[in-house]
């Protein structure tokens, strides 16, 4: 019988062990051993050791170190704008208002947009010449900007966008302020707190653990940024916004080098995992829960 119940318990577990296997494990593999390849997808993987690894280290592979110096630039304004819009309009969500649930889903409504439809939005928007956001600087009598399509100003302008679609992060945070007993915010009023003693004293340190777990996963979404490079900017203007996965992808699917693209892709998963260890490491300084322990 306990034979019989394991075979059944194996059937049900089978499809989330096969696709595991077939779609992340395997590919995972195969993708570290064409790292050390010339491989261009059709034809035989060549096996030529680090050379892949030097081309990109060397510079041989040109638009390598351009786009970790843009990701990085992305990765340093993306990050903390997310977290401190998505933060800032949790704490007003979590106030009570007329309206709050309808207020609720119309800043989580993006999220859940097709990135096809809502970049053509912010194309239209941004656009230089007629779009909306010139026309408002044009009647604040303020220098008008090229958006998309300047680079020094695209950067600046997928962050913006980026910020338009923090409605996930925002309900983590909303989940985070509302796990907060109300207990402490009435003992400090007793005590003659004022609103920025309860941010300071109580809001903060207990959100912190929500604020750990955003950031982690903000920090690794930003060194992933691919959607707005393939639909918007192609890497434009003059390689503003070639992001890394986008150079990625490039190297894999427009040059068909998936033996440099195997080597980035691994570049890129030891990045994270360092960086991703490194925010572990220091939360013991600023991470606190209920119970004392950090």
């Amino acid at each position: 019988m306990e034979t019989v119940s394991n075979l059944v318990g194996w059937g049900f577990a089978l499809p989330a062990v096969l696709g595991f296997l077939i779609l992340n494990l395997i590919p995972m593999l195969l993708s570290a051993y064409y790292s050390f390849c010339d491989y261009g997808i059709v034809g035989t993987p060549e096996w030529i050791g680090l050379d892949n690894y030097i081309a990109l280290f060397t510079g041989e592979q040109t638009t390598f170190w351009i786009s970790v110096r843009c990701t990085l630039l992305y990765a340093i304004m993306a990050v903390p704008a997310n977290l401190a819009f998505a933060f800032a309009i949790a704490i007003l969500l979590n106030r009570d208002m007329v309206g709050r649930a309808f207020f609720r889903s119309l800043f989580y409504l993006p999220c859940i947009l097709p990135a096809v439809a809502s970049s053509f939005v912010w194309i239209l928007l941004m656009n230089p010449d007629f779009g909306l956001f010139n026309m408002i600087l044009d009647f604040l009598h303020l220098p008008e900007s090229q958006f998309f399509w300047g680079k020094d100003s695209v950067l600046p302008s997928i962050v913006f966008m980026g910020i338009w679609s923090t409605g996930s992060t925002q309900v983590i945070f909303l989940a985070g302020l509302q796990d907060i007993p109300r207990v402490y915010y009435e003992a400090l009023e007793i005590d003659g707190g004022n609103a920025w003693h309860k941010f300071r004293h109580i809001t903060l340190p207990l959100i912190s653990p929500t604020m750990f777990f955003n950031l982690v996963m903000g920090i690794i979404g930003a060194l992933q940024v691919f959607g707005q490079a393939y639909i918007i900017t192609e890497g434009g203007p003059n390689n503003a916004s070639l992001f890394y996965v986008y150079n990625l992808w490039r190297e894999a699917f427009r040059y068909m080098e998936m033996g440099t693209a195997s080597a980035m892709a691994w570049i890129l998963f030891l990045v994270v995992l360092v960086l991703t260890v490194f925010v572990f490491k220091t939360s013991n300084k600023w991470v606190y829960y209920e119970g004392g322990n950090s």
